[in-house]
């Protein structure tokens, strides 16, 4: 059972449209299977592109900053080392006390008390106090000169807390020497700190 179908009979309009059914349909596929994923990863690898592009742009930027952060960096890494000379090493803290402890018998003070605390890590971990409740009898003038010499020495010694009470006038031995309290607050240098260099 054939079909003859006489192709001369057929009008020409209809032959036209006959032989653009092919093209149509390859075009139907070929938009549908090849273009459009394409299209669709076109797009996708635009966009990543875009966003290595702000990536390598931002990377552009801190590079040109890391000479300016790396000259930063090595100033407050020599501050930091220029800072910490004030700060005893760990096995200079007794030697510090020890000096200050002469310098108050140097001074005339008659030592009552010296009372070592515990050591308190500061927040920034960079150093550690070590508080030493003192208590003295001594002139008024003679605590200012000890106070002096603890001003002049190359590392870092804090008063505070002091009370000072003059010594009853009944006492036999009183030729205004005065009762004074007060901590001596020294640091150290941290061990954590010298990690962060």
């Amino acid at each position: 059972m054939a079909i003859n179908i006489d192709l001369k009979k057929i009008p020409p309009y209809i032959r036209v449209i006959i032989s653009l059914i092919p093209v149509v349909i390859f075009i139907a596929l070929f938009v549908t299977l090849v273009y459009q994923p394409k299209s669709k990863e076109i797009l996708s690898l635009q966009g990543a592109v875009a966003a290595l592009d702000k990536e390598i742009s931002s990377g552009e930027v801190k590079i040109r900053k890391l000479d300016q952060l790396i000259a930063e960096n090595a100033l407050l890494k020599a501050k930091l080392a220029a800072l910490q000379e004030h700060l005893p090493a760990e096995q200079e803290v007794t030697e510090l006390l020890k000096q200050v402890s002469d310098l108050g018998l140097k001074s005339g003070l008659e030592i009552l008390l010296w009372k070592p605390g515990a050591r308190r890590a500061a927040p920034s971990g960079l150093y550690a106090e070590i508080p030493v409740e003192v208590e003295v009898i001594t002139g008024y003038h003679d605590l200012g000169d000890f106070y002096s010499h603890i001003s002049r020495l190359a590392r870092i010694v804090n008063i505070s807390g002091l009370k000072i009470s003059v010594r009853g006038r009944g006492e036999s031995d009183s030729k205004g020497l005065n009762s004074a309290t007060f901590t001596a607050v020294t640091f150290v240098a941290s061990n954590s700190g010298e990690e962060t260099k």
